[in-house]
């Protein structure tokens, strides 16, 4: 189990990669995280929903992803709570002091799907979650050592050098987690080292003497984790590059932002220039302007308009600029949006943008599935559905896809204006390229996306073998 100093210490990527470096060893390896905080999930074959970072390190692994690789998922809907997924299918919205409560109540679950998950593999990666030194938040732990010591695991830490105070946040965990927890600790590890990692190696004796565990690292900075999908919001946070002369993509950076990894195909081309707006600032002179996916759409919504983002887009639509609205997007396009039973928030009905002539009602019902579907235009593309509520109205005659058949999501009387609930549409490089294409960009370079990922999974996993004992880490298992 790989536990960390504190959140963003690079846990997911350590194991994504580790699931690919032994998985071409010939191990059959399976990811696991008890439990996940996120708003970017992935769809799982066995119909339910995990963490994104599972599914990328499923994907690693060579596996399909299933629920029982993140048995638990919080998906924070607002300051002070959260919807509860457990093994893939929603079980309400708590408040957040009544789930911490009793998440303990869940332990006996999420060691079911774990052992179901160790007796079809020869090795689990297991990924902490947030910090391992949280004790405050000990008591009904089932993410971190409340696990690994239900489990009996052997537990990693990682520390993130890029932080500072690497030395003092390794050894410091020692000092203050339970004793019979620090004991589960078999060794410490350095992530994200920059520099001559022989300049390390007094600090890496320094760890090793006061925990009495090796050090293992220093792992230098891996520059490919920009072409892997990010799962914590946290990835949006950091400056990004802009390209002068491409075709403008503005997103706006709403508050409950989900499933950002749809954005990621579109920033990985190099004729596009991809701009995420905050808070506070106006939305750019733009071509395409994508309203994402949200954890609360009502909620969402209201921020949107107390940003003044929506007179931005109604001037950007009178020049000519086009629109795309992917999943909680696609119902602020409409005509309105009802939470008649409270799903995402308090019950109500929100006027929409007014963009699409469609109307939103939600009902208890999440729709969970993979798809692979057809374009107006013919091209294939491949996707997910991960939403609550039904959308119908006029505009729903001009569909946006074909899923089997049947039309999906919605195209605007000027065709300039488009919704869709497919999440992960832009994987696909075909689609891609002609959907911008239609809208005026020139896309000269030829962009493989998935194929990018799988050479990036390579990368890591050469990078890991490159700088780590693996054979030292597997002895460490049990």
């Amino acid at each position: 189990m790989f536990m960390g100093t504190g959140s963003d210490v690079g846990k997911s990527l350590l194991v994504a990669g580790l699931c690919r470096a032994y998985a071409r060893r010939g191990l059959r390896v399976a990811p696991f995280k008890p439990q996940n905080m996120s708003n970017n999930a992935a769809v799982t074959t066995d119909g339910g929903e995990i963490g994104r970072a599972q599914a990328l390190q499923a994907r690693a692994a060579g596996r399909p992803p299933i629920t029982a690789m993140n048995p638990v998922l919080l998906k924070p809907e607002h300051e002070s709570g959260a919807q509860l997924v457990v093994r893939g299918k929603r079980r309400g919205s708590y408040p957040t002091r009544q789930y911490w409560a009793r998440r303990g109540e869940l332990l006996p679950e999420v060691l079911g799907a774990f052992a179901e998950l160790a007796a079809d593999a020869d090795l689990v990666l297991v990924e902490g979650a947030g910090s391992a030194s949280e004790v405050n938040l000990r008591a009904g732990d089932i993410a971190n050592f409340g696990f690994a010591r239900a489990a009996d695991l052997p537990v990693v830490l990682v520390g993130d050098i890029q932080r500072g105070g690497v030395i003092a946040a390794i050894v410091g965990t020692f000092g203050v987690v339970d004793p019979e927890d620090a004991a589960h600790i078999v060794s410490s590890m350095v992530n994200k080292f920059q520099g001559d990692p022989a300049l390390f190696s007094a600090g890496r004796s320094f760890i090793a003497e006061r925990t009495g565990r090796p050090c293992l690292g220093p792992i230098p900075w891996f520059r490919d984790a920009a072409r892997l999908p990010a799962e914590d919001v946290l990835a949006l946070e950091g400056p990004r590059e802009r390209r002068d002369g491409g075709f403008v993509i503005a997103v706006p950076r709403l508050p409950r932002i989900a499933n950002f990894d749809d954005l990621d195909p579109l920033a990985a081309e190099p004729d596009v220039d991809l701009v995420l707006v905050p808070p506070g600032t106006a939305l750019p002179p733009a071509d395409l302007v994508i309203l994402p996916g949200s954890k609360a759409t009502r909620a969402d919504l209201a921020a949107l308009r107390a940003e003044g983002w929506d007179i931005d887009l109604r001037a950007h639509h009178r020049r000519g600029g086009a629109i795309l609205g992917i999943c909680g997007g696609y119902q602020m396009l409409g005509q309105s949006l009802a939470d008649p039973e409270g799903l995402e928030g308090d019950p109500g009905t929100s006027v929409g943008l007014g963009f699409l002539g469609v109307e939103t009602v939600m009902e208890p019902a999440k729709q969970l599935r993979l798809e692979r579907a057809v374009s107006a235009e013919g091209e294939a593309l491949s996707g997910y559905h991960m939403h609550l509520g039904r959308t119908d109205g006029a505009d729903r005659h001009r569909p946006f896809a074909l899923v089997a058949g049947e039309p999906e999501g919605a195209v605007s009387a000027d065709g300039r204006v488009f919704g869709t609930y497919l999440h992960g549409l832009f994987a696909e490089d075909g689609f891609r390229r002609g959907f911008l294409g239609r809208l005026g960009a020139e896309i000269r370079a030829l962009t493989r996306y998935e194929a990018g990922v799988e050479e990036a999974l390579d990368a890591l996993a050469d990078h890991l073998e490159a700088h780590l004992d693996l054979d030292l880490l597997l002895g460490l298992a049990r």
